[in-house]
């Protein structure tokens, strides 16, 4: 399984983001990235300059979000709806998405989900629950948190 370093895997969006903007080919895994990169226009001055940043280790208590880390969960959600696993995250995300009209924040809500569960298998040293992770979704699916 491929294991990028946290360099490798923020050089990617720098260099799929610079790819998008000069029309090159992209994979389709760089078409998915650059899809969720647009949705992301905040991040777009980071990722075209992204001196120092890519270092930069965006703790907790600095009280900002990692968007690269961001970014790479929207992926990691894209991938998991495209082939429905857990079973059940695309139909979630349809319903909530269908609900509030707004995809993005379907989305929101799942990342949500995917970085409280690994948030949890951190701190506990353990395997992701993936039992606590479909209820979360279900939760969210239902419009309960």
């Amino acid at each position: 399984m491929f294991q990028p370093s946290r360099d490798e895997a923020r050089s990617f969006l720098v260099q799929t983001w610079r790819k998008r903007r000069a029309g090159e080919v992209l994979t389709p895994l760089e078409a998915i990235a650059a899809e969720v990169i647009d949705m992301h226009p905040e991040y777009h001055a980071l990722l075209e300059a992204p001196d120092g940043e890519l270092q930069r280790g965006y703790t907790p208590a600095e009280g900002e979000v990692n968007p690269f880390l961001h970014l790479h969960l929207h992926l990691a959600i894209a991938e998991q709806i495209s082939i429905d696993q857990p079973p059940g995250i695309r139909s979630a995300y349809e319903r909530m998405a269908s609900r509030t009209g707004d995809a993005m924040s379907a989305q929101h809500a799942l990342i949500d989900c995917l970085a409280h569960t690994l948030w949890r298998a951190q701190r506990d040293g353990a395997p992701l629950d993936a039992q606590a992770y479909a209820e979360c979704i279900a939760r969210a699916a239902s419009g309960r948190r």
